[in-house]
């Protein structure tokens, strides 16, 4: 099966994650880069790896760039990852021994998340459709991210992917910006009725921040895993007081 999966990565100024994932793709025969016109070593790092066919184009949306991206592959099935994706040996092992019959379109994964690579105990993280058949698929703009649309049945992976960003704090406030920017201005074209539960207290403004701390430190019992789960509840809390503010933001331009 291995020889019929190609995975592919989008990056974007990586260079403190690029090297790691990679490292853990040498089983497969091509890997697929489209890098965003990186300003760092990204671009360098992945034309080390003589498995990578590495693509630049200007970034638009990553709807668009995951279509391109998808576009390059050859092979009947695509292992879609992050730059920051980890794929341990167990994944490996597991994702060598499918025999997909003609009706599964995809395989999820869930994922374990680590700070600086230590594990974290529960996330926010949800589960994704990481294997897709070519062709049985379609990729849209949904906020700030890309969703996928599968056409077909999608199964469950047992073995966890590994989520490990290793970018400064820095890095991530001058991310999250963005994305916040592009998920406010979905949550203000979504009707309240047809938001899921975590978009309408996020709606609220002010109320998804204080919500989201002591959530992530008690529910999912960050506190238990020390400095690193520290790390990942005050991420989660700047998202959102990100998000608050661009809101907020949004709502004053409406009454000029």
């Amino acid at each position: 099966m291995l020889d019929r999966i190609t995975p592919v990565i989008l990056t974007r100024n990586e260079e403190e994650n690029i090297e790691r994932t990679l490292a853990r793709l040498t089983w497969a025969r091509e890997v697929v880069v489209v890098d965003s016109e990186s300003t760092d070593e990204t671009a360098t790092i992945a034309r080390r790896f003589v498995n990578v066919r590495l693509s630049q184009r200007a970034f638009d949306t990553h709807a668009a760039q995951w279509t391109f991206a998808v576009s390059q592959v050859t092979t009947e099935w695509m292992l879609t990852l992050d730059a920051d994706y980890i794929v341990p040996e167990d994944f490996v092992n597991e994702i060598s021994s499918l025999d997909p019959p003609p009706d599964v379109a995809g395989y999820e994964a869930a994922f374990t998340y680590a700070i600086n690579g230590r594990p974290l105990r529960a996330t926010l993280y949800t589960p994704r459709v990481v294997l897709l058949r070519r062709g049985a698929f379609e990729i849209w703009q949904d906020g700030h991210t890309q969703r996928v649309r599968v056409h077909d049945r999608v199964l469950r992976l047992q073995a966890r992917l590994i989520h490990d960003d290793r970018k400064s704090l820095r890095r991530f406030i001058e991310r999250q910006r963005i994305y916040m920017r592009r998920e406010a201005e979905k949550l203000r074209a979504t009707p309240w009725r047809n938001l899921p539960l975590s978009g309408r207290i996020r709606k609220l403004r002010v109320a998804s921040p204080f919500f989201i701390l002591p959530y992530v430190l008690l529910a999912k019992r960050a506190i238990l895993d020390g400095s690193a789960g520290l790390r990942y509840a005050y991420e989660r809390f700047l998202a959102e007081s990100i998000l608050s503010i661009e809101l907020f933001r949004s709502r004053g331009r409406r009454h000029r």
